[in-house]
């Protein structure tokens, strides 16, 4: 294994558990012998820049993987002067993702949720959920079909059955003759300019 494969064996290890590893579980996780070769290691991955190592050895990542940085507050109103600060970072994965192995990536097709701001082109993330609350946008298999709707299950504050609401006065709300079955509930809606 290469010294690349090594260090991208850690990094995934970082993404899946958000913590770096420790010497014992680097040392399985790359096969190694002994703590000796894990230190060597993790000295070189020290040298590059991708972790810093206090007085006890811990391990911290310098430019934490997936992060960008967050620069301050732009007015969305009326104008002002603007002062950039870097406040901190976000990472990316962390903000938008609660777990990665229930978490996917759709391209929205069609204009039924529109007036939610999610449009034909977008990509929304999505996390596995076979429940939803009212109100929540969620991809349901409805009598066979999937699709994006809001999920309702309230009629004026009350309890009623279950039925999808689009976000377009164009289309009407879809009430199952037999089956709905919630898949996910949309977390984040991606668009590329």
């Amino acid at each position: 294994m290469s010294y690349q494969e090594y260090k991208n064996k850690i990094v995934q290890f970082y993404k899946n558990n958000r913590r770096v590893p420790g010497y014992v579980e680097i040392m399985k996780l790359v096969s190694f012998k002994s703590k000796n070769a894990v230190y060597k290691l993790i000295n070189k991955m020290v040298d590059e820049g991708i972790f810093s190592k206090d007085s006890r050895g811990k391990l911290t990542p310098l430019h934490p993987f997936g992060e960008v940085a967050l620069l301050g507050l732009v007015e969305a109103g009326i104008p002002t002067t603007a002062e950039q600060e870097s406040l901190d970072t976000v990472s990316l994965d962390e903000f938008l993702v609660d777990t990665s192995k229930d978490s996917y990536m759709l391209r929205v097709k069609g204009d039924s949720m529109i007036d939610a701001h999610i449009k034909e082109g977008d990509y929304v993330l999505v996390e596995r959920r076979q429940h939803a609350k009212d109100g929540e946008i969620v991809i349901a298999d409805v009598d066979g079909g999937w699709t994006m709707k809001y999920y309702r299950c309230l009629k004026n504050g009350r309890p009623c059955s279950p039925y999808l609401q689009p976000a377009n006065e164009l289309f009407s709300d879809i009430h199952p003759e037999n089956d709905l079955q919630i898949a996910a509930v949309v977390k984040a809606v991606v668009r590329k300019y």
